[in-house]
């Protein structure tokens, strides 16, 4: 048996070298396999394996098993054999789990739980950490790494889109509103410049009681003009719903502060709430949504197709928001897993009895 190692050429210390650097990073499989030869290499320097055997502290018989393997089938053998992981009598169905990565990929920018909401509306029973945990072993446990993998996918299936992106958390305090329509926040949003399309922009409101959200896309920066539209368009979807609304709260954007949208509430009856100067989280009902829109709505949408007129955003945003106003589950401290729906029907169903 012969052991050979590559001597690598000698480099002139002062010339550049095009050589790619290798990676120096050793797993524990390498050490083993490196052990290993270092044992084979000593016996065949020594000539005695029995010494070799005393100095490396293992047996003859596990030396024989070593080197009829190399004699056998090269020193790649010597290479530790990757062993998978043993099924548990308590693992996690392997249909279940391929269910859970499916809808990680599918909807990428929902967390474990939301992902466990939607399970359990299919019938399946799993814990958010145990989610996390599968979603953590596949590479899928950031929100970056799912949307990641579904914009490989997009590219793969129909060609690249868009590129993925982060965003910060919003956060702030909740505001209270006894009656449904006591409050509607009211926000604008800049969702992007879209090729073909242009600057669109998102006029955002939702209610306190209820959360339940209503949007509006237009071209370009909104104005008074649009802001007043915006309220009369907010009564219509409201009072489908038998909601009054009462009173709005905004920021001190142009288009909340301007002379015509404040004539238009007056006509209007409702009452003007705005928020102190540079202080987003007081406006934090309509924040948190917004935030939710762009992961859940936009993102996901901008991965999987183009949009060529405001009409076509219009669309998707309206059924994202069936979603939204029916299905989807709040985790938040005020609606406790409720979804808008749900404490619509529970204050109609008070004021009846």
């Amino acid at each position: 048996m012969h052991i050979h190692h590559q001597k690598g050429a000698v480099m002139d210390p002062l010339a550049p070298t095009r050589e790619t650097k290798e990676s120096i990073t050793v797993t524990p499989n390498e050490i083993i396999y490196q052990r290993r030869l270092r044992v084979l290499e000593h016996a065949q320097a020594s000539g005695n394996v029995a010494e070799t055997c005393r100095v490396f502290g293992i047996s003859r018989t596990r030396f024989y098993e070593w080197r009829g393997k190399v004699e056998a089938y090269g020193l790649e053998a010597l290479m530790p054999k990757h062993r998978r992981p043993p099924q548990l009598p308590n693992a996690t169905p392997t249909w279940l789990v391929q269910e859970l990565l499916a809808l990680a990929v599918q909807q990428p920018t929902l967390g474990c739980r939301p992902l466990v909401d939607i399970l359990a509306d299919r019938g399946y029973c799993l814990s958010k950490t145990t989610a996390q945990k599968i979603l953590v072993d596949h590479d899928l446990g950031r929100r970056s790494e799912r949307i990641a993998r579904a914009a490989a996918l997009a590219a793969l299936v129909g060609g690249l889109v868009t590129d993925a992106a982060r965003s910060d958390e919003l956060f702030g305090f909740c505001h209270f509103a006894a009656r449904p329509g006591d409050l509607v926040a009211l926000d604008s949003f800049y969702i992007g410049h879209l090729k073909g399309v242009g600057k669109v922009y998102q006029l955002t409101a939702v209610d306190t009681a209820t959360r339940w959200a209503v949007m509006l896309l237009m071209l370009g920066p909104p104005g008074g003009r649009q802001a007043a539209h915006f309220v009369d368009y907010i009564l219509r979807r409201f009072a489908r719903l038998g909601i009054t609304v009462r009173a709005v709260l905004t920021d001190n954007g142009p288009e909340w502060a301007s002379r015509q949208f404040k004539d238009h509430l007056g006509e209007l009856g409702l009452t003007h709430r705005r928020i102190p100067p540079r202080s987003p989280n007081h406006n934090a009902v309509c924040e948190r949504f917004q935030g939710t829109a762009l992961q859940e709505c936009w993102r996901p949408a901008f991965h999987r197709r183009r949009f060529l007129t405001v009409r076509q955003l219009q669309a998707e945003a309206d059924a994202w928001l069936v979603h939204y106003n029916t299905r989807r589950r709040n985790h938040g401290d005020f609606m406790r897993g409720r979804t808008p729906i749900q404490v619509l029907k529970t204050h109609k169903q008070k004021l009846a009895s």
